[in-house]
Formats: C-alpha cells, structure tokens, sequence
C-alpha cells in the first residue's frame, strides 16, 4: 500500500495547501449529470395515511433497466402539528451500511419542525424487500468489486444520484421552503453526504456523521478491499468514488461529527477531508462516541436549526494556537462556556480503533480557553468546549507532521 499511499498525500498537500477560499472545481471525471439530477423527478405515493408517509421515485437506469427508489416522508403536516405561518424547512436523510430508509428518522425530524425524506439506497422497499426495479445493493462487493464494470452500474454512482434526486423531489413539494433544505448521513450516509455536499449546491447546510474520504490511505476498508486491488483499480475507485475528489466543492457550511476511535472512518482521513473544506465548517470530535445509526445527538439538531431556523448558533473554535507547552485558542460563541479539554493519543493512526486518548481540563476565561499543550509525542490532538446547554463543539483535529 506504499504507493497508495504516496499518491494519496500528493493528492492531499496539493489541494489542501492552496491558498484560494473559494470552492474547488468538480473534476472533469465527475461521473454524474448534475443539472440533470436537479429536476423534478417522476414519483408516486405509496401510502399517505399515519404520521409518515411512502413513497416511490425514479432513479438513475441500473443495467440498462429503469429503478425506482423507496422512500419515506414525514412533516409536520403529516403529524397534524402544521401550526406556523409559511413554508416548511426541508431535510434530506441518508441511512448508512447496513441501514434502509427509517421511517423513525423521518418522523423524529419532522416532530422538530421538518419536512424529511429518508430514502432506501439499496435496491429496497418497505420491510427491506428487494425490489424487481431497485437499483444495486449496498454489500462490499457492489461498493467495491464492482469497480471494473459499467461505472453507471457502480453503487456510489447509484447512491449519490438518488440522494440529489430526493432532494430535487423534496424541493417540489408544495409545502417545502426550497430556500432551507439541510442534508444529514450517517456512516456510508455521511460518506455519501460529503459527496453530494460538493455536488449539489442547493442545501443550506450539510451533516456527514462518521463519514469521510482518503478511505484509500486510511479506513476500515484498506486491507479489506484496497489492499486486494490492483494498483489501477485503487486509482480508478479514488477518481471517482472518493469524498476527497468532490467535498472541496461544497459551497454550503459543512458541520462534522465522529468519534476519536470509530473503526471506519479515523482521524487523519477525517481531518484531510475536513482540510479540503473551504466553505465555513465547524466540528463536534466526541470520546469515544459509538458508531451506529443514531439518531437524537443534541449537537445533530444544534447545528442544522442554527443554519435552517436561525437559531442560536454553536460555539465555534478557532485553531488552537501552541507556543512554549501551552496551548490557547479563541472560542466565537454567543452561550456561555462552562468547560474546555484537551485530548490527544500518542496511538498510531492504522490503530485508531484501539488507541488510548488522554484528556486534561483546560481553563476558559470568557471566550479563551488555555493550558497545557499535548506533548510532542502526539499523534493527534484537538480541544472541545461544552456550553451552557451542554453541547459539545471541538476545534478541528491537529495531526503531527509525519
């Protein structure tokens, strides 16, 4: 995997050490039909009865053949709690490995004010059934195998397409503000929201969970699958299917939260990733936090009704500044501050799974938080700060100089 490697970094330092703030360009490789993706698609409902909704749409042909997707919709007109004036904001949801379009999911975003759809993104209807026109399955082998066939045949194609083509389905809606739609995924739902995020300019703001890109270099996924690869394979899939590629283009404020030790997506890929952001982004790096399709974070609703509702926003803070052993950092926030952390892990980043981290109390005064630096040992370090209603903002991840 050296010169998987090799080419990645170059990859890397290349974008991330441009000085321009505006968003990348897509690649001339990007594989979808962006404008096409972006109008209203054909659909139908299922049932409209109960609290959520279903429903079917079209999506991209699989094989030659037409798909249709499954979806659920919830708002909170379908929970007969339509009590404001104006339209509602909108929120696309997208499940991850092992997951199907939730209906809990849908149905808890709307109880929040929402119009939310969470669409199936392998090939499934309700109660998970295949479908005779769905699209591939989400298994290692259409997310990988598959990388010498047809590439409109590939799963990420076939995912990421679908998620834009809800969004274009929810922005028709009627009772829809197509001015404030936000996008939220968790685990392969956030990788895919990295994805769309640079893809699809229309949201207000966009929620990868977990996810990330640079899964060539460093991820679950290395000696799984990269590792058997061919050298040309590995490229083929970085070039197309990679968040690396596409995220930089995002024009959106970009919001992440993970977990120091998630088995999938660990920190030096996730902080690249973050790096290639030039749009405004801020960060919610928690202990430990549990890989899974969880749904009620209070950081998740924080962050997407400060961009969609204009509610008050999250603290955010600034990069952490390190002169003789200490450290300090500048906290832009309008809630009051009642604790600030150190983290760091002297761990190698192959093992972030397992790694120990070592955290240690920081001071704040006002909006600065100070205090001792991570040693020089360190391979990763970040801080966070909890505020007054107990939400929990992190600086972005430092990673040591190789």
């Amino acid at each position: 995997m050296r010169r998987i490697s090799a080419f990645l970094m170059i990859l890397f330092v290349h974008v991330a050490t441009g000085t321009s703030t505006e968003p990348a360009q897509l690649p001339d490789t990007t594989p979808w039909n962006v404008e096409q993706l972006n109008k209203e698609p054909k659909y139908q409902w299922i049932t409209q009865q109960g609290n959520v909704h279903s429903l079917s749409f079209a999506g991209e042909p699989y094989k030659g053949m037409p798909t249709r997707v499954f979806a659920y919709y919830a708002s909170p007109a379908t929970l007969g709690k339509q009590t404001v004036r104006g339209k509602t904001p909108g929120i696309v949801l997208v499940h991850g490995g092992g997951g199907a379009a939730f209906s809990e999911w849908a149905k808890l975003w709307a109880g929040r004010g929402y119009a939310a759809i969470a669409m199936d993104l392998a090939g499934r209807g309700a109660g998970r059934m295949p479908l005779k026109d769905g699209g591939p399955d989400q298994t290692d082998r259409d997310k990988f195998a598959a990388i010498d066939g047809p590439i409109k045949d590939q799963w990420s194609y076939h995912a990421v397409a679908n998620v834009v083509i809800a969004h274009s389905l929810l922005l028709s809606l009627e009772e829809v503000d197509a001015e404030r739609t936000a996008l939220t995924g968790i685990s392969w739902g956030g990788y895919l929201t990295c994805i769309v995020a640079g893809i699809d300019q229309r949201f207000k703001v966009a929620m990868p969970v977990y996810g990330c890109g640079f899964l060539c270099e460093n991820s679950a996924w290395v000696p799984s699958q990269f590792e058997r690869m061919k050298w040309e394979q590995v490229e083929k899939w970085n070039m197309l299917w990679d968040p690396s590629q596409y995220i930089g283009s995002a024009t959106m404020p970009i919001m992440f939260l993970n977990g120091t030790n998630d088995f999938a997506y660990p920190m030096d890929s996730y902080a690249k990733t973050a790096a290639l952001v030039r749009s405004e982004k801020n960060f919610s790096i928690q202990l430990q936090m549990r890989h899974g399709h969880i749904f009620d974070f209070p950081e998740f609703f924080l962050f997407i009704d400060q961009y969609i509702k204009g509610a008050t926003p999250m603290p955010v803070v600034a990069t952490p500044e390190v002169a003789d052993g200490q450290l300090s950092a500048r906290v832009k926030t309008a809630t009051k501050l009642v604790s600030a952390r150190l983290h760091y892990t002297t761990g190698p980043h192959r093992e972030n799974k397992s790694r120990k981290w070592i955290s240690m109390p920081l001071a704040v005064d006002g909006n600065k938080i100070q205090g001792k630096a991570a040693p020089a040992e360190a391979t990763v370090w970040y801080v966070d700060v909890t505020d007054e209603r107990d939400a929990l903002v992190s600086s972005q991840v430092m990673i040591a100089a190789p």
